[in-house]
């Protein structure tokens, strides 16, 4: 029997003021410390990099824990029409990954809130993996999800993550089964739960047995569990809130943002303020 990782115990006691490793690793545990933690994606880039950073501190000034910074690919094998759409307006307009490198960087200047890349392999193969790691730790990113690696093929992206200190955050699905031990048993930031089969898109309902994923992730280590794809609505946030440690939402936001277009940024503020204000049973 494998001896359960106490996650928070193991960050406390490899604290280092100058680890820029622990450091991150510490703000994606700050974003669950307080509670329940509320999780925004967005596709920089729609309807354009400007609005993209408003969007940022809208979020947080809304009750957003970490946001989920989406670089747009021209193939996202994982996203439902929603976000393929922004993907492809974000390329059409010019959006490019030195371009949110830069965006990184003025958002930086004046917030400090967790955030992590979510984009694809070939996104950061085609930079140079090292040079891509290597810059994106550099300028405050504390984590990369990249949905199309499975976990016996992350070992070239984590050898490096781990060099530069930024958390590779793995994935489960319901289909992960046996496997879903042995993934949280190696997980770094938070674990990010997939709530259903297919790709991310709004659902009327998540019928997966979540408590039970999250029961077999707590039997091996307490890290961070959050769920994703299909949550849009208050009534599922608080569902899913009730046996999961955060709450990520992507379609629901990016819809708001093709609906609106510039004009988006109060109205996402104000769907991330009702969300979080469910959660927090107000």
């Amino acid at each position: 029997m494998n001896k359960k990782i106490n996650y928070k115990e193991a960050q406390r006691s490899n604290q280092k003021p100058d680890n820029r490793k622990n450091r991150m690793k510490n703000k994606i545990a700050g974003a669950f410390a307080k509670g329940k933690a509320f999780i925004p994606f967005i596709t920089c880039g729609d309807p354009s990099l400007e609005v993209t950073e408003k969007l940022v501190y809208a979020m947080e000034e809304a009750g957003a824990d970490l946001i989920e910074l989406g670089i747009p690919f021209s193939d996202p094998t994982a996203e439902g029409p929603v976000i393929q759409a922004a993907d492809y307006r974000a390329l059409r307009a010019g959006t490019t990954t030195d371009k949110v490198f830069e965006l990184v960087a003025r958002i930086r200047v004046h917030t400090q809130i967790p955030m992590v890349f979510m984009t694809y392999a070939n996104v950061v193969f085609s930079y140079g993996t090292e040079c891509f790691v290597k810059k994106a730790a550099e300028l405050g990113m504390d984590g990369l999800i990249l949905p199309d690696i499975p976990f016996e093929e992350k070992q070239e992206f984590d050898q490096i993550c781990q060099k530069y200190g930024l958390a590779l955050i793995s994935m489960i699905a319901p289909t992960s089964h046996e496997r879903i031990c042995m993934i949280a048993r190696e997980a770094e930031g938070f674990l990010y739960c997939v709530s259903s089969l297919g790709v991310t898109g709004a659902r009327s309902e998540i019928t997966t047995d979540l408590a039970s994923m999250v029961r077999l992730v707590k039997e091996e280590t307490d890290i961070p569990c959050a769920v994703g794809f299909g949550i849009s609505t208050p009534q599922q946030a608080a569902e899913v809130a009730a046996v999961a440690d955060g709450v990520i939402v992507g379609s629901a936001i990016v819809e708001l943002c093709e609906r609106y277009g510039e004009d988006c940024v109060g109205y996402v503020e104000e769907y991330v303020g009702r969300m979080r204000k469910v959660m927090n049973n107000e």
